[in-house]
């Protein structure tokens, strides 16, 4: 790369679909005040939900290999960040960063960006941007790691 070569900045992001069982419950609430504010999504049989999530990446450019990040490093990422624990499961169960807090899309965008964090390869050049969790399609929560 010559010095009058600019470095140019661009944002990845690849989407992966799983679905997950969960209910909503604070075990800091009573039983009475978790009803009132999860209503029904405090049905003791739970719901599920299929999930897409989008995972963008933001980074350099690699002048040699014209890439940000290696997508089939991302994609082996997600699958063990984010498919493995969540997919096909019951999040309250399964999970173990449930058992204290409530699996509300919110806390569930940052148990993947905690997860996703610590399994990317390390890099210099790139970093974790930004999820968009869908819980549906018109709920969805955008985490940035704040």
């Amino acid at each position: 790369m010559t010095s009058s070569t600019p470095v140019r900045t661009a944002y990845v992001t690849r989407i992966e679909h799983f679905s997950a069982a969960h209910r909503l419950n604070s075990v800091h609430l009573s039983p009475a005040e978790n009803v009132k504010l999860f209503g029904k999504c405090n049905h003791t049989s739970g719901h599920g939900h299929n999930y897409k999530v989008e995972v963008t990446i933001k980074g350099q450019i690699n002048p040699q290999s014209g890439m940000v990040i290696n997508i089939t490093d991302l994609k082996k990422t997600l699958q063990v960040a984010v498919m493995d624990p969540c997919d096909h499961r019951n999040l309250d169960i399964d999970v173990p960063y449930f058992e204290s807090r409530p699996s509300t899309t919110e806390n569930l965008a940052v148990f993947l960006w905690e997860n996703i964090k610590s399994h990317l390869p390390p890099s210099d050049a790139y970093d974790l941007y930004e999820i968009k969790l869908h819980e549906t399609d018109k709920n969805v929560v955008v985490y940035r790691g704040e």
